[in-house]
């Protein structure tokens, strides 16, 4: 018995193996679009199928917290709270983390000079990686009516509005302003076609934001991630809410965000937002919007084979 019984044991330790290291490459493509304004990191997320992953994860970890707080306040235990912590997927979130740290850290330090040094380019690529993925959740809509239709255009009319905006920058912000600025610019982590950045930039604390990370200022970093966690705890709650009740609707508006968000990733546009007409480096823009497509496509096609793959692994295994 104990022969046969061996080689069904060690045969799982492959796959979340291949599954960590895949969920750290997530994470790091999640993480390198989210510091550029502009692009989502939701959008990433939608993307690479572990979207919902994460709001699910992200709701229960909210909830976990409230529970554990107000079990230690009525002295009425943390059962409550280790249940929803239990519904965490943290075999996901920890290699995703894991990746977005190391790719914020490093494309940090490599993409703002290429944005700067070459924006016409850079914001063609990201054009066509934004324009390959509004396949994704228009797909997960499923049968589009009037209802969807309606809701993807305002959202798209939302979206423009949005990003073309333009804040002034705030020299010298308070802690309020700080953690009021956080608490909208991280809903953007999780809502498609929505840039965190450029909320920030939009609100004008872009900029002070990146010099707080530089200069270690860990009251603003303090202030900062306060409300983060505020922003996150409400908006998370209310858009799992959303997709479990109104799961077409609630995509169809995220179809119609990330497609109001090429707005901002015109290639050719002065510092201030506005808009011209396409005049030099046309044919590097072209090239560079068309490898954007591809490069998505190119990860639809992997993240398919990867979950074909699963499957057959675990029929096989529940096969007798």
């Amino acid at each position: 018995m104990s022969n046969p019984a061996a080689p069904a044991s060690s045969a799982p330790a492959r796959p979340r193996a291949s599954s960590f290291v895949l969920n750290v490459a997530r994470g790091g493509v999640i993480g390198a679009v989210e510091i550029v304004p502009g692009v989502s990191g939701g959008t990433m997320a939608l993307v690479l199928g572990v979207y919902e992953t994460i709001i699910g994860s992200a709701g229960h970890l909210v909830r976990g917290v409230v529970s554990w707080i107000g079990g230690l306040v009525r002295r009425s235990g943390t059962a409550a709270a280790r249940a929803h912590f239990g519904q965490v997927r943290w075999s996901v979130l920890i290699p995703l983390g894991i990746g977005m740290l190391a790719a914020i850290v490093i494309v940090s330090a490599t993409l703002a000079p290429l944005l700067e040094s070459n924006p016409i380019q850079t914001r063609a690529l990201f054009a066509g990686l934004i324009v390959a993925s509004l396949a994704v959740p228009a797909r997960m809509v499923g049968r589009w009516t009037w209802r969807e239709v309606i809701a993807a255009v305002l959202a798209t009319g939302l979206a423009v509005w949005i990003t073309s905006l333009t804040g002034t920058e705030q020299s010298d912000p308070t802690y309020w302003m700080v953690a009021g600025a956080a608490s909208i610019a991280i809903c953007a982590l999780v809502l498609p076609g929505v840039s965190g950045s450029f909320l920030l930039l939009v609100l004008g604390m872009y900029a002070p934001t990146l010099a707080a990370v530089n200069d270690r200022d860990f009251a603003y970093l303090g202030a900062f991630a306060l409300g983060a966690v505020v922003g996150l705890a409400l908006f998370v709650t209310g858009l799992q809410w959303l997709l479990e009740h109104r799961h077409s609707i609630t995509l169809a508006c995220m179809t119609g965000l990330m497609l109001g968000s090429l707005r901002a990733l015109w290639p050719w546009q002065s510092e201030d937002g506005a808009l011209h007409a396409p005049d030099e480096a046309l044919g590097s823009a072209i090239a560079l919007f068309l490898v954007g497509i591809a490069a998505v496509l190119t990860l639809l096609v992997v993240e398919r084979a990867v979950r074909g793959r699963a499957a057959t692994t675990a029929s096989g295994s529940e096969s007798p």
